[in-house]
């Protein structure tokens, strides 16, 4: 497990999988703006669910976030197209509605880059989110990321393209940082 001021990041759990996709995944519009593919309906328990259990993989890593003064299940946060030739990798981070605005967005990207730059030695981390999403931007550089360009209208978000922002991230920054 990985420990952060406010949360924990651990493997996922079959009894987070209900959860969560119940929470992020069908929520509709929400799961429409966080991810590059079409929303599909997913049966519950399907092996399609984004959030099932599944092997150890070198391009991904997938842990469940927990309130770790409550350990009840918070969300979800992964490092996923993980290229170790390039030293790169993506973050994500997806919060359920009620521990949403409480700073845990911060501390699981500060625990995702002590992981991807200490465990994995990794050079480079970055995220993109759509540029209106405040909270994430927030979050992103408090945790060190600088802004390093805008993708015109590059993602299609419930009926509309809308601005992508990309953030990044390098180990001698985050270095500076701790």
């Amino acid at each position: 497990m990985l420990q952060g001021d406010h949360i924990t990041l651990r493997a996922r759990h079959e009894t987070d999988v209900p959860v969560l996709q119940a929470e992020l995944y069908d929520d509709v519009a929400t799961r429409s703006r966080a991810d590059s593919r079409p929303w599909r309906p997913v049966p519950p328990g399907s092996a399609q669910s984004p959030y099932a259990v599944s092997g150890v993989s070198d391009e991904a890593a997938c842990f469940s976030v927990l309130d770790t003064a409550s350990g009840e299940l918070a969300g979800e946060a992964l490092l996923w197209g993980i290229d170790p030739h390039n030293r790169t990798a993506h973050l994500g981070v997806a919060l359920r509605p009620g521990h949403r605005g409480r700073g845990f967005a911060t501390d699981v990207l500060r625990v995702l880059c002590r992981y991807g730059f200490t465990v994995l030695g990794l050079n480079r981390l970055q995220l993109e989110t759509l540029a209106d999403n405040t909270p994430m931007l927030r979050a992103a550089t408090a945790a060190g990321f600088t802004a390093e360009g805008t993708l015109r209208r590059s993602a299609w978000a419930c009926g509309e393209f809308t601005d992508q922002v990309v953030l990044g991230l390098l180990a001698e920054e985050w270095q500076d940082c701790q």
